[in-house]
């Protein structure tokens, strides 16, 4: 399976409680919904439907797991794909006290997780997603698993709170495979790892010419 992380991300890089003021308030966040002003129109819909979509099995952090199920369990109309998607498929939750999880067809990854998730990645057919999951997400990046990263960056700064990449993430370059602005004004772009390069820019007869490698 293919291993892709889909997250909404302010312009500041934060990607804490999107949905909801009391979403994560861990750390002391208190700007929890900064996305949802952005979110009311079709390109939102259609982006985030093309998702789910693709999906075969899914791939989620403790916290995260814990805010999804509460919200969306409680979703039952056949219409709505993320819902039917999320309820329905399998779940893998990485966490070191979840032995039993209550959300139907979720089991628990403890233990060696890169090597487990090395294992689902083996299996064939559709994507492994994962969705927010802050800290499983780092741990993916740095172990250099991660295939496609989808990110939707919205027009707000809310300042402190957890982000995608710190300063200790392990440094890569990007291709763009995919863009697209929604009518909120929401910059969506589909990225896969590439090598890290950086270059200089040089004056040659009189002209600024660049120079990479």
């Amino acid at each position: 399976m293919k291993l892709t992380v889909h997250e909404f991300l302010t312009l500041d890089g934060v990607m804490q409680g999107p949905g909801a003021p009391d979403e994560d308030t861990s750390g002391g966040f208190e700007r929890g919904g900064w996305q949802v002003p952005f979110t009311g129109d079709e390109d939102f819909g259609r982006i985030v439907g093309g998702w789910f979509e693709q999906v075969a099995e899914l791939l989620l952090g403790r916290s995260t797991y814990e805010m999804m199920y509460e919200y969306w369990s409680q979703v039952t109309d056949p219409a709505d794909i993320v819902a039917a998607k999320l309820n329905g498929l399998p779940k893998h939750i990485v966490s070191t006290t979840l032995a039993e999880p209550e959300w139907q067809n979720s089991t628990a990854i403890a233990g060696d997780v890169v090597g487990q998730v090395q294992a689902l990645k083996q299996r064939p057919g559709g994507e492994l997603q994962v969705h927010g999951s802050w800290q499983l997400v780092r741990t993916l990046h740095e172990a250099g698993l991660i295939d496609e990263y989808r990110l939707m960056v919205f027009p707000v700064v809310v300042g402190p709170g957890k982000r995608l990449f710190d300063t200790y993430s392990p440094a890569s370059g990007f291709t763009l495979a995919d863009s697209a602005v929604t009518g909120s004004g929401a910059v969506y772009q589909v990225l896969r790892p590439a090598e890290f390069q950086a270059g200089r820019y040089l004056v040659e007869g009189g002209r600024e010419v660049s120079e990479v490698g």
